[in-house]
């Protein structure tokens, strides 16, 4: 199929159609950890371990992830019908974090319709929406569930570790295996509740 061709709306639309609901990529991701293997192009020993390793990250996010009533009271509000179409791997490290907690706010609001795409198979997507020129993951597409009309994005992670992201590569040129457990930690810490904070304001906008 000639991508080049194809507008925004037909990427969207052919993408919605490959797409999983939450609860079907956790099944799919629990398969992927019995096999042994990994979603994507490349199936190295490492993404293999990624994905065991954010297997267990979502599962505890499942059971522990909170929304808190002040947020609850705000994303029961919003009454626009939309859906929000999620790029995602399971050796995503952010991702294991973060779409469990898009699934905890999902939950609270039925016009919220929650959809998962892997990036690799769905290139001409991610192509449409990269992150300083990058595939970064996860990136969340907010549509207009009637016309699928691109809303808002928000991704590949909260506002709050963008921006020690954006410091440490500033300083450091890159990200150290020091920080990406700094990261990790942080989000421990967080308890998902910027992410929350994010995806109230993304349905405000």
């Amino acid at each position: 199929m000639n991508t080049d061709a194809l507008t925004i709306h037909d990427i969207i639309s052919e993408s919605l159609k490959n797409s999983m609901t939450y609860a079907e990529y956790r099944t799919f991701v629990s398969s992927l950890v019995e096999l042994k293997s990994t979603t994507g192009n490349e199936k190295t020993i490492d993404l293999v371990t990624y994905t065991q390793l954010n297997d267990r990250r979502m599962r505890r996010w499942d059971k522990t992830a909170k929304v808190s009533e002040e947020m609850k009271a705000k994303i029961e509000s919003f009454n626009k019908k939309v859906t929000w179409l999620v790029i995602s791997e399971s050796w995503c490290g952010d991702a294991a974090h973060i779409l469990p907690i898009i699934n905890k706010v999902a939950e609270l609001n039925a016009n919220i319709d929650y959809k998962i795409v892997l990036r690799d198979e769905n290139e001409a997507l991610m192509n449409k929406f990269l992150t300083n020129g990058g595939k970064s993951i996860p990136k969340l597409i907010m549509l207009d569930s009637e016309t699928n009309e691109v809303l808002n994005t928000f991704g590949p992670r909260p506002r709050v570790a963008t921006k020690m992201v954006k410091a440490h590569k500033a300083e450091h040129g890159a990200l150290t295996p020091e920080f990406k457990e700094d990261l990790q930690r942080w989000y421990n810490m967080d308890k998902g509740q910027s992410t929350v904070d994010d995806l109230v304001n993304l349905l405000k906008e």
